[in-house]
């Protein structure tokens, strides 16, 4: 084969390759509120509205025994369910059954916008969790709003698909202090 056609059929296998890329319309969207909507300024967080809301969060569930555990995908969905009002973050921490700090999935304070959601992902093969995962979210705003915090939980055993969903409820109404 000479250098020509060498040269043509790399190129048209990088296009082929690259093309075959799967993105994840989520992850984007996670990734531009992050650049979009983090609050810049080091201020304090500090809002006439300010709550704690827990979100439990099952990375895997018993099956059958104590000893047969079954991995599930979860999603931590938070939407600003106000048509006016922005929602500010403070935190959104996960924790491990044991109470354990995981992770934070915000290095500052973001807001979502009027009717924006945001969604973080524990993928299957996440299972640092365990049965008793949970999120802890700091949360803010200027008027009293009821945004929704959601944990969905979906997974697959064997033909059988199956999903539900938990709620979140406040712990801590850190305005009344």
């Amino acid at each position: 084969m000479n250098p020509t056609h060498t040269s043509f059929l790399v190129l048209f296998l990088c296009i082929v390759l690259s093309s075959c890329i799967k993105r994840n319309p989520n992850k984007q969207i996670e990734q531009r509120i992050l650049k979009e909507n983090t609050i810049k300024n080091n201020i304090e967080f500090t809002y006439p509205i300010q709550k704690q809301v827990y979100v439990p969060i099952y990375s895997d569930i018993y099956n059958k025994t104590k000893d047969h555990r079954f991995q599930l995908t979860a999603t931590l969905s938070i939407r600003n369910i106000s048509p006016k009002d922005s929602l500010f973050l403070e935190n959104v921490d996960y924790y491990d059954t044991q109470g354990n700090f995981v992770r934070a999935y915000i290095k500052k304070p973001i807001y979502l916008k009027p009717l924006e959601s945001i969604e973080y992902v524990i993928e299957e093969k996440d299972t640092i969790g365990g049965s008793g995962a949970n999120f802890l979210i700091n949360w803010g705003a200027h008027r009293e709003i009821n945004p929704l915090f959601q944990g969905i939980m979906v997974g697959v055993l064997g033909q059988q698909g199956f999903a539900f969903t938990t709620e979140g409820t406040t712990v801590l109404n850190m305005d009344e202090f």
